[in-house]
């Protein structure tokens, strides 16, 4: 079929009066369209990383900076007559505390947290042997008391 059949036939109908047209008011039209999207997915929230920060050391009351050490073969000092680990490099203190680093422009402090990729090269290569209580040492002597120890071998004059 052609568009001049279909033409004349609509052209017939009309003139015929076969086909009524009905004035159409603005509140009788509607016109809906489906177009098929998809709903778009839910958003996904991603929780921040938590950062844990250490609890800082002891407070350290020292009246006076410490008698430091050269460390042999290094740029690094050591206090030997503090109870903790403390070290000097480059005009700063660094103090090693339960498997974290705190530094400090004093011996007084205050001290702050310092992640270890921060450290100072240096201050990581002293060896264990400076160190008041090696890395590892606390955590050992975590929950123990010195009664704990018992009383060792007994000797000749016990």
């Amino acid at each position: 079929m052609s568009w001049r059949t279909i033409a004349m036939s609509v052209a017939t109908v009309v003139a015929t009066g076969l086909l009524h047209v009905a004035p159409a008011h603005a509140g009788d039209v509607s016109v809906g369209v489906s177009i098929g999207v998809p709903v778009p997915p839910a958003p996904v929230v991603v929780a921040p990383p938590q950062v844990v920060v250490p609890a800082p050391p002891p407070p350290v009351v020292i009246a006076a900076p410490p008698r430091v050490i050269l460390v042999p073969g290094s740029p690094v000092y050591y206090a030997p007559g503090v109870d903790f680990n403390l070290f000097v490099y480059s005009g700063r203190y660094y103090r090693f505390h339960e498997g974290a680093w705190f530094t400090a422009a004093s011996h007084r402090g205050p001290w702050t947290y310092v992640v270890r990729e921060r450290v100072p090269q240096h201050v990581l290569a002293v060896p264990v042997t400076y160190y008041r209580m090696p890395p590892g040492h606390a955590k050992k002597m975590e929950g123990r008391r010195f009664e704990d120890h018992g009383k060792g071998k007994r000797g000749k004059h016990d």
